[in-house]
């Protein structure tokens, strides 16, 4: 069901320690091998999958991210072992410390090629337009409570509601 959705990797980002863990779908696109899954990984280990053109601002982008924490979502190309381009979409949640510091985030990625136009590209974090923030608050809390329950289908659900709102927000203009 996940590979229907484009569900095709996760990432954990130990902000502290400045590592990250993929598994291995996450790996083969972020860091170019699935064979890296479950390792930590850091600095260009971990991006090498990355576009170039897409590296310098994709990182800024994160790095704002997990500094204001909550909702995180970026869409940029990644470069296959054969030298082909996807595009993926990377919704996560970045969590502070007590004293508002930037402590790990996790997420997703969703491989969205087919559905993409070229060109537009965003960061978006809890910054967005407040009528977006809203709903994506709303739909992190629905998210977290279908976290608790058997059925993976209303996470996909919720998922895919986020990525329709990356979608609307892109149609207003990049956030980068």
């Amino acid at each position: 069901m996940l590979d229907a959705s484009g569900i095709v990797g996760t990432w954990d980002w130990y902000v502290t320690r400045r590592t990250v863990l993929f598994d291995a779908g996450a790996a083969a696109l972020l860091a170019g091998d699935a064979g890296l899954a479950g390792r930590e990984l850091s600095g260009p280990a971990a991006t090498a999958g990355i576009h170039p053109d897409d590296l310098d601002w994709v990182m800024a982008g994160m790095q704002r991210a997990v500094e204001t924490g909550g909702v995180i979502l970026a869409e940029y190309r990644v470069r296959g072992p054969d030298g082909g381009v996807r595009w993926v979409l990377s919704r996560g949640r970045a969590y502070l410390d007590a004293e508002g510091r930037p402590l790990r985030a996790h997420g997703l990625l969703i491989d969205i090629t087919e559905s993409r136009e070229e060109g537009q590209r965003y960061v978006a974090n809890a910054a967005a337009p407040p009528s977006a923030d809203r709903v994506v608050a709303l739909c992190a809390e629905l998210r977290a409570l279908a976290e608790t329950m058997p059925s993976s289908t209303l996470r996909l659900l919720v998922d895919l509601i986020l990525l329709e709102i990356g979608g609307a927000t892109q149609e207003s203009g990049p956030l980068h």
